[in-house]
C-alpha cells in the first residue's frame, strides 16, 4: 500500500507523485455508496491520506512543468483543487459530497472569467478538459466577434492534425440558430452558435495510478493550449 504523510499547518511539504493511489480510488467508490456526513466523519482520515494529499502532490509536480507552456496559469496544491463538498443549495440531489476529486488551472490576472484547463479524476475514468465553461454575455460576445475578424486563425487551430486527432470537436450547448448580426453564411456559423466553448480528453482509470501519469497530463494539456490562447485572446 502506497504511504502518503498527513500534511502539517507548520509544514506545507508535499511528497514526490508516485501515481494517484487505487486506495483513492476505493474511497471513491465507497463514497458514492455512502454519501452521507455520518460516513464522511468516520472516513474522513482515508480522504485525506489517499485523495486529497495525493491530488496535491499532483499538482505541486505538475506547476514547473505547466509553467512551462502557461506561466502565467495559477497552478497551486492549496488554491487550485475544488472542494470536496457539493453546493446543494439550488440542487435536486442533497448528497453532501462530490464523488471524484478536480483542479482547474487559471490565468492569474483574469482566473474568474478565462478560459482555463481542467483534471479531473474519478472511479471509471480520467478526464482533462479546455475552455470556457460558463461564459458571461459579454464573453461570448467577444469570442464571436473574434472568429468573424480571426476566421483563419481558428480555423488553423480546429483543422490541425492535433486537434483533430485528441480532441476532433468542442463541446458545450449551443443555440438551434446563428445569434442576431452574424450571418448564416459565414464558414463558422456552427461555432457562432456556441453558448459555451471546451474540449475534453478522456483516459483509463488506471492511467492516474501511474508516476508517468503527470506526463500523460501535461503532453494533453499542451495539445489544448493554441484553442486555450484564442479564447482567452478574443475575450480580453
Amino acid at each position: 500500500m502506497r504511504k502518503y504523510s498527513i500534511l502539517t499547518k507548520e509544514l506545507p511539504f508535499y511528497p514526490p507523485f508516485n501515481g494517484f493511489p487505487i486506495e483513492g480510488l476505493k474511497f471513491l467508490r465507497n463514497l458514492k455508496r455512502n454519501n452521507n456526513r455520518e460516513w464522511f466523519k468516520a472516513h474522513k482520515s482515508e480522504y485525506e491520506e489517499f485523495v486529497k494529499l495525493p491530488m496535491q502532490s499532483l499538482v505541486s509536480d505538475l506547476k514547473p512543468l505547466i509553467h512551462e507552456f502557461a506561466p502565467d496559469f495559477i497552478v497551486d496544491p492549496q488554491k487550485s483543487i475544488f472542494r470536496i463538498y457539493r453546493d446543494v443549495r439550488f440542487s435536486k440531489d442533497k448528497s453532501p459530497y462530490k464523488t471524484h476529486i478536480a483542479a482547474i488551472f487559471q490565468p492569474t490576472k483574469h482566473w474568474n472569467d478565462s478560459a482555463s484547463l481542467y483534471l479531473h479524476i474519478e472511479p471509471g475514468g480520467i478526464f482533462l478538459g479546455g475552455g470556457m465553461y460558463m461564459p458571461g454575455a459579454l464573453h461570448l460576445k467577444k469570442f464571436r466577434n473574434t472568429l468573424i475578424t480571426n476566421t483563419d486563425t481558428f480555423i488553423k487551430i480546429i483543422n490541425s492534425a492535433d486537434f483533430k486527432r485528441y480532441f476532433s470537436k468542442i463541446e458545450g450547448d449551443r443555440l438551434k440558430r446563428v445569434p442576431i448580426g452574424f450571418s448564416n453564411s459565414h464558414p463558422l456559423c456552427e461555432y457562432l452558435k456556441l453558448k459555451q466553448f471546451y474540449i475534453g480528453y478522456e483516459l483509463a482509470e488506471s492511467t492516474c495510478l501511474k508516476r508517468n501519469f503527470i506526463n500523460e497530463v501535461v503532453f494533453i494539456f499542451k495539445k489544448m493550449m493554441p484553442f486555450i490562447n484564442f479564447i482567452n485572446s478574443a475575450i480580453r
